[in-house]
């Protein structure tokens, strides 16, 4: 696989595999993330690209758009996305009981 040269990869959390997905939605850089809506790109990341994400990479998002590890924000972060996105959270099935 090619390997992806940005400064996307200097925020936290952020490494290859998850550079490559985003670059698949149009992020490439670590300011089109940083003003894109990380909630709205792990739904677009679920839709497009790939349907298996969990409340892991979720964090790993949210965490990388607040500088933080990805295990300080992952329980809040899927509350969070179950209520802004209750139609993807349900169609990849996404309860609070498996979050």
């Amino acid at each position: 696989m090619k390997k992806i040269k940005s400064d996307i990869l200097e925020l936290p959390n952020m490494g290859q595999v998850t550079a490559r997905k985003l670059a698949l939605i149009g992020i490439t850089t670590k300011q089109q993330f940083l003003d894109s809506d990380p909630y709205a790109l792990f739904a677009q990341l679920l839709e497009k690209v790939d349907p298996t994400l969990c409340r892991c990479a979720l964090g790993g998002i949210i965490g990388a758009h607040e500088g933080k590890k990805w295990n300080e924000v992952r329980a809040r972060a899927a509350e969070e996305f179950i209520k802004r996105f209750p139609k993807q959270a349900d169609a990849f099935g996404f309860s609070k009981k498996k979050w």
